[in-house]
Order: C-alpha cells, then sequence, then structure tokens
C-alpha cells in the first residue's frame, strides 16, 4: 500500500484528488489560527479517511470523490451548517458513511480479509451487507466522538437522541447504497493496485 502512495499522479483526477490531500492538511492549520483547537481537530479526524483511498489505489475519481466528501463533512462542523440548515447533517451522513464503508471494504480486501470485487468467490449480497454493517460501525463510532466533544470539549456541539439515532439510520442507508454500488459497479471505484492476478491469488488461498 506505501507504494501506491507514493507512486506519482498519472492523471488531472489523481492530481485533483492529491490536492485535496493537500488542502485537508492545511486545513487543520487553517482551522487552527482562524477558529480554535476543538475546530482544528474535527477537521484532523478527517485525515485518516482522506489518505486511506491512495494507500489502497482506488480509482481517481473515486478518490476524489471521497476526499470532497470528508473535506464537506469536516468543515460543516466547524461552519456549523449542521444546525443551521436542517436537512444538510442527514445528507452528509448519508453521503459520508457511504463513501467511507466502500473504503472500509476495499481496505479488507485490499489486505485478503474479505473476497474483492472481481474475485471469483466474490459474493454481492455479502459485499452489500458487509458494507452497510461498516457503514453503522462507522456511524455509531463517530456519534461517540460527538458525544465525548460536547461532554468534555464544548457544547457548541450538537447532540441529542432524535439526532443520533437520525444520523446513524441515515449513514446506514448511504452504506447499504453504496453497497450495492460496490457490488454491481465495482469496476468504477475498484483499486487499480488490485489486479486479476492478485484477486485471483486471494481466492486460490481462501
Amino acid at each position: 500500500m506505501i507504494d501506491n502512495f507514493l507512486r506519482p499522479a498519472e492523471s488531472r483526477a489523481q492530481m485533483a484528488a492529491d490536492a485535496l490531500r493537500i488542502l485537508g492538511t492545511l486545513s487543520v492549520l487553517l482551522a487552527l489560527l482562524l477558529h480554535g483547537l476543538t475546530d482544528a481537530a474535527i477537521v484532523a479526524f478527517a485525515l485518516p479517511g482522506l489518505m486511506l483511498p491512495r494507500f489502497i489505489g482506488m480509482r481517481p475519481c473515486a478518490d476524489f470523490a471521497v476526499s470532497v466528501t470528508l473535506l464537506v463533512a469536516a468543515w460543516s462542523n466547524v461552519y456549523d451548517l449542521y444546525t443551521r440548515i436542517g436537512w444538510w447533517d442527514v445528507m452528509v451522513h448519508f453521503v459520508c458513511a457511504g463513501a467511507l464503508a466502500v473504503v472500509a471494504y476495499l481496505f479488507l480486501a485490499h489486505r485478503g480479509v474479505v473476497a474483492p470485487p472481481v474475485a471469483r468467490g466474490f459474493s454481492a449480497a455479502g459485499a452489500v451487507v458487509l458494507t452497510t454493517a461498516f457503514g453503522l460501525a462507522l456511524g455509531a463510532l463517530w456519534e461517540m466522538v460527538e458525544w465525548i466533544g460536547h461532554a468534555y470539549l464544548t457544547d457548541r456541539i450538537y447532540v441529542t437522541l432524535d439526532d443520533t439515532i437520525g444520523d446513524m439510520a441515515a449513514g446506514g442507508v448511504g452504506a447499504l447504497v453504496a453497497g450495492v454500488f460496490l457490488a454491481y459497479g465495482p469496476r468504477l471505484i475498484m483499486p487499480s493496485a488490485l489486479p486479476a492476478r492478485e484477486s485471483s491469488e486471494t481466492t486460490s488461498r481462501s
């Protein structure tokens, strides 16, 4: 995976995605200078998600889409868009959970834990179930982080029971939709660093 991360960009889409990673890193400093430590920490929380698509070698357009989604989600917290715009919270959770659930599945596929979408033993139904579960798990983790931030850092972080349940439900539905997309349109997002040879080796070992 390190080779994927260090490989020079080979297309404009990949250069754009890499630029967003640089922007995300600089955004932490910008948030710190303009908004304070708490907002900088919120933006920094998105950095692992920005880096993972490059490590697993996602298709450039998919990489770019994931990066945009995470940066929008992070800065929406900084500017309180989740409380200012009624539908924004649900929409971002829907899109963000779906994107991260696919990244999680492809990361595990890259490590040989689950079957890649191009492998002979791949199950479309299994991929949908797993991706949905990943989205629900990530949504639960995020709600825990929000609760900790609200309880111990700042009451600016909006936390209510209805908001928590609604966010998790939206994330679960988003992950379900993303799972269907992963199962039936894998070549649009499949990592370029996971060729058929590696997939067949993974299948033969299993």
